[in-house]
């Protein structure tokens, strides 16, 4: 079905193979959309492009030069962009007293200054209107242990989609966060290697089973389509998870 046949969609953070914003993309251009993915990685972006029939453009979203020559490329091979989003991550699990200033100042920039530079970009081509879509995390509004740093900046980060929302409606550009509780992705790949960790959540879980990115695609190209979205996870009741440290920059 094209139901996204007159859109142009930008996936930033697809650089990673099967990870969620490949998994996104790859729906967009089912559904008809054209589609610019972006990230660190330019041969994985180039092989990924070429399998989805879309475009490749190199973007690192701590760099605010990187971000405006992507809406600027993007807007250049598409001739309009009405989709962005952004599913970068980092998925930093430390102690609180022995997270670093170096720590917290790379996971503010990726998580952080650069989804709020990302918006302003893609907002300045929106020239039709158009939907942001930030992938944000259960963890913004409930309790994880040792996860301070990644929890803050995805909090602070949701609350400047609301704004962007709140400013730009009236500009027919809709933002929503979408904010998948634990989810088998290539990043969280060594926290299932925890023992229990999983089987912790999904006792929980209505479905009884952890999310997958296929379902995180569903959610996407329904923000798309005039809906709105946030969808928020709880984890397992008063016991608090310890994880093993994830290190995938998309």
């Amino acid at each position: 079905m094209n139901r996204l046949a007159d859109k142009a969609a930008v996936v930033l953070g697809a650089a990673g193979k099967n990870n969620m914003a490949q998994v996104i993309a790859r729906r967009f251009r089912a559904e008809g959309a054209q589609v610019v993915v972006a990230g660190r990685k330019m041969d994985e972006l180039l092989r990924f492009a070429a399998e989805i029939g879309g475009h490749a453009v190199p973007c690192d979203i701590t760099k605010p030069d990187d971000i405006g020559a992507l809406a600027r490329t993007a807007l250049q091979k598409m001739g309009s962009v009405s989709i962005a989003v952004n599913a970068t991550g980092w998925g930093l699990l430390k102690p609180f007293l022995e997270t670093t200033s170096e720590e917290l100042r790379q996971m503010t920039a990726l998580q952080y200054i650069g989804p709020f530079q990302f918006c302003q970009e893609m907002i300045k081509v929106m020239t039709h209107g158009g939907s942001i879509i930030q992938i944000s995390s259960a963890t913004a509004t409930i309790m994880l242990n040792d996860h301070a740093a990644y929890m803050g900046a995805k909090a602070g980060t949701d609350h400047v989609i609301r704004c962007v929302a709140n400013e730009f409606g009236k500009r027919g550009i809709r933002a929503n966060s979408i904010s998948p509780g634990l989810t088998e992705t290539p990043m969280t790949a060594d926290a299932k290697q925890v023992p229990g960790l999983f089987e912790c959540f999904r006792e929980r879980y209505p479905l009884g089973r952890i999310g997958t990115s296929e379902e995180r695609r569903g959610r996407s190209r329904l923000a798309c389509q005039r809906r709105m979205l946030y969808d928020g996870r709880k984890p397992a009741g008063q016991r608090r998870p310890h994880a093993a440290p994830q290190s995938d920059r998309r």
